[in-house]
């Protein structure tokens, strides 16, 4: 069994029933080479703590900023609870070096799975947290160590998402709208890859793919923000 004493410490909480935090980590890849393990896998986890990050998120921003209307309050709530920033804090309390996965799941390099396989742990913890101690503990992990983001996001108005960031900067900087074109197509219609360009005006700033046309154009416009430097003064 592995010690889960140094992340308890580093989350913070010290687990009456610590099956609840084992469980939390467990992909559903690793009970198909165990069947025998004595756990079930995270996902009811993650589905409670999913909802519970929720709640504590929604009920922060409505208290703590009265004068917003529900759309700007949306958007806040939709930076700070995305699989990007859930991976991101899951990856610094360390909850990566506890995780029980397959073995072709721990040598899978492709980072946007394990954005997603991260994002989901730690909402399956944040789900453990609440069975195990309630929604007070709960909310006082949630607010340590996510809502502690809030003021970097509006500050570098990361909560609007990158193809508004970088139309908006384009406008403002260079007086231009930006506008994507597809470069290409790969694979059968059920599985297709895009690729996309995005421009300013006759300049091709920067591509991206996806398995949709929208995912190629986000990551061409996180790869434009870069390119450009925006993503550093985006304020």
């Amino acid at each position: 069994m592995k010690d889960f004493s140094q992340l308890e410490q580093d989350i913070k909480v010290k687990f009456n029933n610590l099956d609840l935090l084992r469980q939390a980590l467990v992909h559903r890849s690793y009970l198909n080479e165990h069947p025998s393990f004595e756990l079930g896998n995270n996902e009811r986890l993650e589905f409670l703590g999913d909802a519970v990050l929720e709640i504590i998120i929604t009920e922060y921003l409505y208290q703590s900023f009265l004068d917003k209307p529900e759309g700007e309050l949306t958007n806040w709530r939709a930076s700070l609870v995305n699989a990007k920033m859930l991976y991101l804090v899951a990856k610094k309390l360390g909850a990566e070096n506890f995780l029980y996965l397959s073995k072709g799941e721990s040598k899978d390099k492709n980072l946007k799975s394990r954005q997603y396989i991260l994002a989901d742990v730690l909402e399956a913890i944040i789900g453990a947290i609440y069975l195990d101690q309630g929604i007070g503990a709960a909310k006082k992990f949630v607010l340590e160590n996510i809502v502690v983001h809030l003021e970097e996001i509006l500050a570098n108005k990361l909560y609007l998402d990158p193809k508004s960031r970088f139309q908006e900067l384009a406008q403002e900087k260079e007086g231009l709208t930006p506008m994507y074109k597809i470069l290409k197509e790969d694979g059968p219609d059920h599985d297709k890859t895009f690729t996309v360009g995005l421009y300013l005006g006759q300049e091709l700033i920067s591509s991206g793919k996806g398995s949709s046309k929208q995912e190629a154009q986000i990551e061409a416009a996180e790869k434009g923000l870069k390119k450009r430097g925006w993503h550093k003064d985006e304020k």
